[in-house]
């Protein structure tokens, strides 16, 4: 597991065969928790302020040349990544719940630059879609460090819900990076 042995731990649960409730349209859920070595406050502004996004949004070597995002209730978000390759990934989403510093619900579409939603085979994967998923990051405190749990809803199989888990995890390899050297800033 990334993070073995590390100050940063981390808990994978994925779908049905390990407890975690499925969406009702059948989909997939990924569940994710980490433990990062700093504060709440710091964490939440590595996810709500956009400078902060770009060094760690996407898998390792992708980069985030792009970040907007207004997060309260009914706000929107639209960040790309890019590959090593040099193709954008456009994602965007609505935030439907913000309680600082705890919790984000928002929604989760594949889009153009633009922010339009577009189909998941835009950008070639394979898989019956739903062209929206839904996520949810809590943020606990705990003795200085923070407790990340992510809960993201709505994959259409297995194969692509594992190939999310493991970007995410890579995204947040890089996110624990980040707040290692906003620490020492």
């Amino acid at each position: 597991m990334p993070g073995a042995g590390r100050e940063n731990r981390e808990t994978i649960m994925m779908g049905k065969s390990e407890g975690v409730t499925p969406r009702k349209q059948g989909g997939e859920t990924l569940e994710i928790t980490r433990v990062f070595d700093a504060p709440r406050e710091l964490v939440w502004k590595a996810w709500t302020d956009p400078e902060r996004i770009k060094c760690w949004w996407g898998p390792k070597n992708f980069t985030a040349p792009a970040a907007r995002i207004d997060p309260r209730p009914g706000g929107k978000y639209l960040y790309a990544m890019r590959s090593p390759e040099g193709q954008d990934f456009w994602s965007t989403g609505v935030f439907r719940e913000i309680v600082e510093p705890e919790r984000i619900v928002a929604t989760d579409s594949f889009s153009d630059a633009n922010g339009n939603v577009v189909p998941a085979s835009h950008y070639g994967m394979t898989g019956d879609w739903p062209l929206e998923l839904v996520a949810t990051f809590t943020f606990e405190e705990e003795d200085g460090k923070t407790k990340l749990t992510l809960r993201h809803e709505g994959f259409p199989d297995r194969e692509n819900r594992d190939m999310a888990g493991a970007g995410w995890n890579e995204s947040f390899d890089k996110l624990d990076r980040c707040l290692a050297k906003a620490k020492q800033s």
